[in-house]
Formats: structure tokens, C-alpha cells, sequence
């Protein structure tokens, strides 16, 4: 058996379950793994596998509850959330007049039944590969269905053979896994976890933003991208090299897609370039496609002959599953590359046909990455289809420049939760082809700092203009001031991948998961909760150009939610028409919302920050609990992390905020940080207190907009900070009134002045909604011309239905 390393091994010890947990006859096999996880296994051998397989790693839980009935026919099997039934020793499949003769579960608490070849035709769609070239994304079966169940067949998955290869099954046989967990999902993804693994938790630089482009780069020209950058003072954490950065010609190929040597006509020093980088806070990833083949320009080719045969070209190829060549492709290929300090790397596969390879492809690179404890794994590549949590940011593909594709992201992203993935990875703006558009890209951009990843990436041409200064002067700034503040969300970003990875909680969830009618809803249907405190309402249309504004449609979730920005009060469970001009969109926090952003002294750093910002929302007692480690290594898994609870609680006129850290190792952290403490919708409190433990320190506070703030500088942050803020009325209601919204509209607009006097009038009169088009429409004998005509007709209509 070949060894291809300790990183690659899954013990078998932890991919068998317990034997309590196991009721058993000669052909058959029923595992409960959990209170709503059965495995069902039929063989009429009686061969049953206990291998860890490609998609299965952990079956060794502990026992959970469960009661059993036996005949000597039949067999009964209850757990609080289902009751198995099963005919001993008969085949799963039961009969074409009654599929649930021989075997059925229950869902306890419903009428659903599940029985085996159950079409779970209710199960929601989640993505698959990409969104193609045609612009259109495909979708899968998912786990989350409206019948509360779902099944996975296992049995044709490769199996983990001790030494981290993969074989074949040899027997034929049934090995189907059951979730059955009602309306509660989240439990379904934690049992998910269980058995395929946890996600991935990513290295904390990988929540900034990236930048990709198709272009033959040399080490001079990203010098100078990185230089604009910085000059531009936009925050940059990642860069991403595409195909050109390697040698790619040999005799008369071009273009090749496999290479691993840096091209020395445009590298001279690559080493130096990787230690700038990193020096300047950024990480450098690279895109690699093996399957052409190893060839002779690539600097270690020499000594992986002397292992492997060539073909008639001198040309090693490829074979995923040869662990002899996989070897000397990570030791030889990837291994010096990783020694020169590159960070991680892009799976740039297009062939959709073999998802197997891409998928094998994608573990031993991921797996591989972790036999250095200080650099965390982290891959990009397509949905492989297998577990694709593990892998950690899923990319979309190369999509086209259009509205078409920044309309399908939200719900292309809300529905990878259906799978447990929460980082997927789409090119802002576009890959190519299209129409640049600085409207389409400003949306990309505000949709991207409230995704999972934003990352810039498109084709070489010149005119595609992803550099934000590229464009005019207004679209420059707004796109400049999103890109900061999805850097200053870093340590929210990061604790919410944190509760991802160790609590299965999503960093993304539908707003279907909560009101099922609205998933086939074009209106609201890509609305998502953005971690435990954001709710985003994505825009994803072209703006009325004569009001200057986007009309958008929000169904606003049960609850009282503040604009992130404006601090503007909205009632939950009913429906809104707003106006969205470029630099505004529809992000909202809940009540009582803390929210912690981080302001580095440093431009692209996305360490722990010196000086945190914790924004609080008025109206409910809160408490969040802030995840910090080194963000780079794998030393918080034995302990080398910090947790920090933020507590907030609220009176209308006294709001107390205590923050401590409750657990983890000192050293992690900065010793001592700034805290600006922002409340929101807050006037000014003449009563302030701020004690470090039991001593009363020094602070500044002071009114800004709509928010108080309260500022404390150098605090040990192993220790207590308590602020408490008193006075009398001290909360601004801030209750969001469309009358204003209206005016504003109508103050922006080239018309007389006088006209819009008269215009006021007829809008926040008295008349009925049909007398104010009838007045509305006379204006035109007034001077007012036929597009605002139109437009304060289309207005009238949405506010009547407002």
C-alpha cells in the first residue's frame, strides 16, 4: 500500500460506529448515528464497509436515544424525531404498488413518510458546477427540502484506504444515509458536519479583497498594481495569478494550462515579489491545472522521470488516482512552490465532465496544505460536487459582464447553504464579454462587501476596468468607501466564519428558511440573513435614471430593523417600496445588533486589529461574542485563541456595555486597544461612566449624525471595560417615513422650482389617489414635461400601495 502521508490519512477507527449503535441481521444494516441520522445499509452478501469513504469520514458518534421493537419478522425503531419500520432481511426497495412495503421512517411530528427511492421532490435546489457560459446557473438536489428529510447514496463513493489513496468498491449493495430533521435544518447540517466533516475554517486574510486577472503580469507590473493600490489608499489582501505566470510553451504547444516553474521573462525574482508582498500585508495565490500533464520546461521534470514514464512526447501524464505520480506532483510541483511562500492556490478546471478528478484534485491539494501547521489550507475551485464544504471558497466560474449575472448571485449564494457551503466566490463585475458599466459594477462591488468573498477577476482586455480609479470620480469614491468598509468588517466576517466552522451555523441563510412562499418570489426571493446581525435586500436592477434612483421592492423579516447606514427604523413583517440612490443599499441590523468592525493602523492588514469599533443598535438586549486568532495558522485547534464577550443591555434611557474576554490564551491579541463605541440613533448622553475592572478611567464622548460615541483608549484587553451611558430621552426614533424619501426625490430634480411646490402639494394632500394623477397630469399644461409626468405617476403608485 502506498503511503502518501500523514495528512492524507482518515482513521477507520473513527469511520466505524459504535456498536450500540448498530442493530444488524445477515443482510441487512441499520445504523443510528444520530436522534435524526439513520444509515442504511442492504448487501445480500452481507458485506458491510466500514471504511471512511470520499464522502463520508466520521461515523464513531456518541450513542444517541433510541427504542427497539423486534419480532422475529420485523424490526421498529424509534428516536424523538422518527420511527423506522422495516421487514427483516427484505430488500429496501419494497414493491412497485407499495414502495414502503418492506422499509418506511416516519417524520414524528408530521405526516411525511420516507421510503427508499422516495423522489424528494420537495428538496430545494442548491448550485452545481458554475453559472455556465450561456450565463445561466445550474442547480442540484440539495439536503434542505421542505419534507424535512433527504437522503445521500453512498453507495458508489471511492473508499480512503489506510495509507490516503482511494479504491473502488468491489460489492454491490444499498448505503443510503437519512436526515430527518423537520423544520430544524440547522440540525441537519450539524449531523452533516458530523459524518463528512467540518467546514473549513479560513484564513482570516481571505475575507478582504482579492484581485485576479487574466494577464501576463510581470513581477514589475504587480509592484505597480499593488503600489496604485496603496496610493488609491484601498485595502488589498489578496492576489491571484492566472495561468501566465508559468512557462507555457513547449516546442509547438502553446497556451498550455499545466506549468509550475515561474516564467523568467516576466519573474525575475518571484522569491523577493512573495516576501513584498507579505511584507505589505497581502497574500499571493496561484492557479494550477495539472491535467496536461508534467512537462520538460518545469524545474524538477529531471527527477520526476526518473520515477515515472514519459510518453512519446517526453510528457508525464496525469493520473489523479496513480499515487505514485501524485506524490511526485506534490513533492516536486507544489511542495518548492510552497517553500518560496506561496499561499494557496486556484484549481482552474473547466472540464465539467469529470467532476471526480476535480474533486480528488481538490482533497489531496486541501489535505496536503495542512502538513504545515502554519499555514492554513485554503483552495479555490468549482463545486466538485463531494463535500464541497471542505474545500473552502467554491468559485463560480467565468461569467458574463450583465445584469443577468449579478441578478442570479444572491440566490446562487443563499442556495449553496442548501448544501452547507457558506464561501462562494463570483468575479466582481463580471469575467468578461458584456458592456462595462459603471451603475453594474457599483452594484457588484456593494453586493460583493456583503458576500461571503469579494474577489475582482476578469478577462485581459485593456477596457475591462476592474481598478476602481479606472472609472469616474463619483463611482471611484463610493466603490473606494465600500471597499474599506468590507475591510473594517473583517472581525464580524471573521466570528461569524468562526460559528460556521465550529457551530454549523451558516454565514449565510436564506430568508426562504424562514418564509418558504418567498422562494420562488422574483421580488424577495434573494434576500439573506448576513451572519447573526445583518440582513442584506440585494439590488440586482438598473435604476430609474430620471429620478437617479432604484426603485426596490424589500418584505422585511419579523422584528424592528435599522438601515445600517442611515439608522432609519423599520417595522418587520411587512413589505416596503424604497429609493436607493448609487451609494446607497439596502443593509439593515437588527435591534439591539452589535456589530464589531475593525479599524487597522496598517492599509491592507487583516490582523487583529489595535482599534475595534463596536457600532450597537438600539431596543433589545444583546450579547456577541467576538472569535479572534492569528488568523494564518492552525494553533487555535489546541487552544491559541481569544473570545471576547460583548454584552449589551438595554433601557430607553440606560444602556450598559461590558466587555471581557471569557476564554482562550493571552498573546493573541493586542495587549492593549482603542474602543470606539458607537451607538446608533443615539443623541448625546450627559451621563457617562467607563471602568476598567473596578476603577473609573478616562474617555471622550461626543455626538456625530444620529450617534453618540464614547471613545477609551490603551485597555488591557484581558480584563473587564463597562460603559454605561444615562439621560433623558436619549434614543432618536428615527422611524423611516417615505414622505421624505419622496422629497428628496423631488429636491434632485431639474424641475422649477415653483412646479415642485405645486407638485408637494398634490402628493401629501388630502385628495384620493385617483384626483392626485388627475392634478398630476394637468402639471403637463404647466410646464411640467412628460418624463416626470410619468415618473410622479409611477410614484403615486407605489406610495398608495405603501
Amino acid at each position: 500500500m502506498y503511503n502518501l502521508g500523514q495528512q492524507f490519512k482518515f482513521s477507520e477507527e473513527k469511520a466505524t460506529a459504535d456498536s450500540k449503535s448498530i442493530i444488524q441481521g445477515q443482510k441487512y444494516r441499520i445504523t443510528i448515528l444520530t436522534e435524526s441520522l439513520v444509515r442504511l445499509e442492504y448487501n445480500e452478501e452481507g458485506i458491510f464497509e466500514n471504511h471512511p469513504t470520499e464522502f463520508i469520514l466520521q461515523r464513531n458518534m456518541p450513542v444517541p436515544k433510541f427504542e427497539v421493537k423486534e419480532s422475529p419478522t420485523s424490526i421498529e425503531i424509534s428516536t424523538s424525531r422518527f420511527k423506522l419500520s422495516y421487514i427483516k432481511e427484505k430488500s429496501f426497495e419494497g414493491t412497485k404498488m407499495n414502495p414502503m412495503a418492506n422499509l418506511r421512517i416516519e417524520l414524528k411530528g408530521t405526516n411525511q413518510i420516507w421510503y427508499y427511492h422516495h423522489p424528494e421532490a420537495r428538496t430545494l435546489a442548491a448550485p452545481g458546477f458554475s453559472i455556465d457560459l450561456h450565463g445561466k446557473a445550474k442547480y442540484l438536489k440539495s439536503l434542505y427540502s421542505l419534507d424535512g428529510f433527504v437522503s445521500i447514496d453512498d453507495s458508489k463513493s471511492l473508499l480512503i484506504e489506510e495509507g490516503g489513496t482511494f479504491k473502488n468498491r468491489n460489492e454491490n449493495g444499498i448505503d443510503t444515509y437519512v436526515f430527518l430533521y423537520g423544520k430544524d435544518f440547522n440540525t441537519c447540517l450539524r449531523d452533516y458536519f458530523s459524518l463528512t466533516g467540518k467546514p473549513s475554517l479560513l484564513p482570516r486574510y481571505a475575507l478582504g479583497n482579492w484581485w485576479s486577472r487574466n494577464t501576463a503580469y510581470t513581477d514589475e507590473m504587480l509592484n505597480q498594481l499593488v503600489e496604485q493600490f496603496d496610493r488609491n489608499e484601498i485595502p488589498l489582501s489578496i492576489v491571484l495569478l492566472n495561468h501566465d505566470w508559468h512557462i507555457r510553451e513547449y516546442e509547438k504547444e502553446k497556451n498550455l494550462q499545466t506549468g509550475f516553474t515561474f516564467n523568467p521573462n516576466y519573474f525575475k525574482e518571484p522569491t523577493t515579489l512573495i516576501q513584498n508582498f507579505h511584507s505589505k500585508g497581502i497574500r499571493l495565490g496561484l492557479s494550477v491545472n495539472p491535467s496536461e500533464g508534467l512537462y520538460p520546461y518545469d524545474t524538477y521534470y529531471q527527477t520526476a522521470k526518473t520515477y515515472i514514464v514519459t510518453d512519446e512526447r517526453g510528457v508525464i501524464p496525469f493520473q489523479v488516482l496513480d499515487p505514485k505520480l501524485l506524490d511526485i506532483y506534490l513533492k516536486l510541483c507544489i511542495h518548492p512552490l510552497d517553500n518560496m511562500g506561496i499561499d494557496f492556490y486556484s484549481l482552474d478546471i473547466e472540464n465539467t465532465n469529470n467532476s471526480k478528478n476535480l474533486w480528488l484534485l481538490n482533497h489531496y491539494h486541501f489535505y496536503d496544505m495542512s502538513r504545515d501547521y502554519k499555514r492554513r489550507p485554503m483552495i479555490l475551485s468549482k463545486n466538485s460536487l463531494v463535500a464541497a464544504h471542505r474545500y473552502p471558497v467554491q468559485y463560480s466560474g467565468k461569467t458574463v459582464v450583465s445584469w443577468n449575472t449579478l441578478r442570479q448571485i444572491p440566490f446562487f449564494n443563499a442556495s449553496a447553504t442548501n448544501i452547507g457551503v457558506s464561501f462562494v466566490s463570483h468575479d466582481i463585475g463580471g469575467y468578461y464579454k458584456g458592456t462595462e458599466d459603471n451603475e453594474l459594477y457599483t452594484r457588484f462591488v456593494q453586493l460583493g462587501t456583503f458576500s461571503p468573498i469579494l474577489k475582482f477577476g476578469s478577462d485581459g482586455g485593456k477596457y475591462y476596468k476592474r481598478e476602481p480609479w479606472k472609472w469616474g470620480v463619483k463611482t471611484h469614491q463610493i466603490v473606494k468607501d465600500y471597499l474599506l468598509l468590507r475591510h473594517r468588517l473583517i472581525p464580524y466576517l471573521y466570528t461569524e466564519a468562526y460559528e460556521y466552522y465550529q457551530n454549523s451555523k451558516p454565514l449565510i441563510t436564506p430568508l426562504y428558511y424562514k418564509f418558504p412562499d418567498l422562494y420562488d418570489d422574483e421580488l424577495y426571493k434573494n434576500e439573506y440573513y448576513f451572519g447573526r446581525e445583518l440582513f442584506v435586500a440585494p439590488i440586482v436592477s438598473k435604476k430609474d435614471y430620471i429620478m437617479d434612483r432604484v426603485i426596490h421592492r424589500i418584505f422585511m423579516p419579523e422584528g424592528v430593523w435599522y438601515d445600517f447606514v442611515t439608522g432609519k427604523k423599520f417595522l418587520g413583517g411587512k413589505k416596503y417600496v424604497a429609493f436607493f440612490k448609487d451609494d446607497e443599499y439596502p443593509v439593515y441590523a437588527k435591534e439591539g445588533s452589535i456589530l464589531v468592525l475593525g479599524n487597522n493602523e496598517i492599509l491592507n492588514d487583516t490582523t487583529p486589529p489595535k482599534h475595534l469599533e463596536i457600532q450597537i443598535f438600539p431596543g433589545k438586549n444583546n450579547a456577541y461574542t467576538l472569535y479572534e486568532d492569528d488568523g494564518l495558522s492552525d494553533l487555535y485547534k489546541k487552544g491559541f485563541y481569544i473570545k471576547t464577550h460583548i454584552d449589551y443591555n438595554y433601557l430607553p434611557n440606560n444602556y450598559t456595555v461590558i466587555v471581557r474576554a471569557i476564554e482562550g490564551k493571552s498573546g493573541i491579541i493586542p495587549e492593549k486597544r482603542k474602543y470606539t463605541f458607537r451607538f446608533r440613533n443615539t443623541k448625546e448622553s450627559k451621563s457617562v461612566s467607563v471602568y476598567y475592572q473596578d476603577q473609573q478611567i478616562p474617555f471622550k464622548s461626543y455626538a456625530e449624525d444620529q450617534d453618540f460615541i464614547v471613545e477609551v483608549n490603551d485597555v488591557n484587553t484581558i480584563g473587564q471595560l463597562t460603559i454605561n451611558c444615562r439621560g433623558k430621552d436619549i434614543e432618536i426614533d428615527a422611524v423611516r417615513i417615505i414622505n421624505e424619501e419622496i422629497e428628496s426625490i423631488l429636491s434632485d430634480l431639474q424641475i422649477e422650482t415653483e412646479l415642485k411646490e405645486k407638485i408637494d402639494k398634490i402628493f401629501f394632500g388630502n385628495l384620493s389617489v385617483g384626483k392626485k394623477r388627475i392634478e398630476i397630469r394637468k402639471l403637463k399644461n404647466k410646464g411640467l414635461e412628460q418624463k416626470f409626468v410619468k415618473l410622479f405617476l409611477k410614484l403615486l403608485e407605489y406610495v398608495s400601495g405603501v
